[in-house]
């Protein structure tokens, strides 16, 4: 076998995880090559966290216009919206995105970008099929970071020509006046919620009773109530769809309803399957992804590294930098260091936020924890957004108040979510982050008020109230 060029580091994949992956390569002074398919541009800033943020900030400004009228604005009802204008404008602000990180991907790589697809013929031996022909490449190491993929199940090939996926919703060319979709988690309760603010009829189904992976049972009934007076949701029950002449009945239980197209938003897979993965002799699990440390990023004691989406495990912008970080770290040195991971945790941009931080409610035994809750009737700045009906649940260890996870549905949520994260991470009791101080009025009061409902049930040290410190 001829090989045609020799680095120290391989990385498959110009996305998130890839691109600081490259970074720590580059900081090693190690040669590389970086091999993408295109387009360049991350998952996040052409088909996910960034345009789908665009489109809710549109239907959140649109469909804000209602509260005027608690002031006394009229003729509310006379404003109309070119939603295929609105759309156009979404493309055009995920389009800078998506082109600042394909400028940041040539960049960084200048020469050592090598555009084609990319398959192992042996752990650290791969084949690239450029347009300037096939190139065997020999490296000592190789970071896997691909990305993923949206789940498309093979029972909607009949109406597949009414289907858009995640990764093709935002190159639809205008909005439909109806739209189905199948999975609510939380890139189906987003897109939901967008597309029902800019006027689209929204019927949303899943197979589960929760949405937006929501674990804890009043967080989701919550947000089931407050959800559920923008957008349809058939919760519970299979779904099934039939192919009409102008568009799509979808079925569930015994309701059913016709829309025009189906947005099947049900999960994304790692794209791994070209990479010749089993003839290249990689341990893999049942669904074809190889198995690796998640300390380390390794595939088993092989050279070879995985990271982000590519890995099927925290499937997040945040997390793909991280691991990209660990993989391009380890690669470029030669040897596997153990990194601890952060708290996990994540946001539904729902307005009322989503959020779920560190350990999951149905993680949890419930006899060890204690759980402090507080409503947003609680919070002057609630009051005044009228916010009511938020809800933060935070649970701590029974005996030490040591802070464990939380769930919310808040307006702002993003911030908290970020406090409640960090403070974790810390090892803070509900009583030590009682000691920080809290600005009043804002939502973030909502948080002393669920604390000091933890410390009234965990066994303290009396005389000093609760939140303060003695000099």
């Amino acid at each position: 076998m001829k090989i045609d060029r020799t680095v120290d580091v391989a990385i498959i994949g110009a996305g998130t995880a890839g691109l600081y992956a490259l970074r720590e390569v580059r900081r090693a002074r190690k040669s590389f090559v970086l091999i993408d398919h295109g387009p360049l541009g991350t998952t996040c800033a052409r088909v996910g966290c960034m345009p789908s943020k665009v489109a809710l900030h549109e239907g959140h400004m649109w469909s804000s216009r209602f509260d005027l009228s608690h002031i006394g604005v009229r003729g509310i009802d006379a404003m109309t919206i070119d939603t295929q204008q609105a759309w156009a404008a979404m493309r055009v602000k995920r389009d800078g995105f998506a082109g600042h990180t394909a400028e940041r991907a040539i960049h960084a790589a200048g020469d050592a970008l090598i555009e084609g697809r990319a398959r192992f013929l042996e752990p650290t031996v791969l084949e690239v099929d450029s347009p300037k022909g096939r190139i065997i490449i020999k490296a000592n190491a190789v970071v896997i970071a691909t990305g993923s993929k949206p789940v498309m199940p093979r029972w909607l090939d009949a109406v597949r020509d009414r289907v858009v996926t995640t990764d093709e919703l935002f190159e639809m060319p205008d909005l439909p006046q109806s739209m189905g979709i199948i999975g609510l988690g939380a890139i189906g309760v987003e897109m939901g919620l967008a597309l029902s603010r800019l006027g689209v009829e929204v019927i949303g189904a899943g197979i589960g009773q929760s949405i937006a992976a929501i674990s804890d049972p009043a967080i989701n009934e919550r947000a089931i109530a407050r959800f559920g007076k923008e957008m349809t949701m058939w919760l519970g029950a299979p779904v099934s769809v039939e192919k009409t002449s102008d568009g799509v009945l979808m079925r569930s239980g015994e309701k059913q309803e016709k829309v025009e197209r189906l947005l099947i938003s049900i999960g994304r897979t790692p794209n791994v399957a070209s990479l010749n993965l089993v003839s290249a002799g990689f341990p893999l699990d049942a669904n074809g992804s190889p198995i690796f440390d998640k300390a380390t990023m390794q595939i088993g004691d092989l050279p070879v590294f995985v990271a982000g989406d590519a890995n099927g495990d925290r499937l997040l912008m945040h997390e793909a930098a991280d691991e990209g970080v660990i993989a391009g770290v380890n690669a470029a040195r030669g040897e596997s260091l153990r990194f601890q991971r952060k708290i996990p945790f994540g946001i539904v941009f729902s307005d009322p936020d989503v959020a779920n931080i560190g350990a999951r409610f149905d993680e949890l035994n419930s006899e060890d924890i204690v759980v402090g809750s507080v409503e947003g009737e609680a919070n002057a700045r609630s009051r005044v957004i009228d916010e009511t009906e938020s809800l933060i649940r935070i649970y701590a260890d029974a005996k030490s108040g040591r802070l464990l996870g939380a769930s919310m549905i808040v307006p702002r949520g993003e911030h908290i979510a970020h406090l409640l994260a960090w403070s974790i991470q810390r090892g803070e009791t509900a009583e030590s982050l009682m000691q920080m101080p809290f600005y009043h009025p804002v939502v973030e009061e909502m948080l002393p008020l669920a604390l000091q409902d933890i410390v009234r049930k965990v066994p303290r040290a009396g005389g000093v109230p609760a939140g303060f410190i003695l000099e």
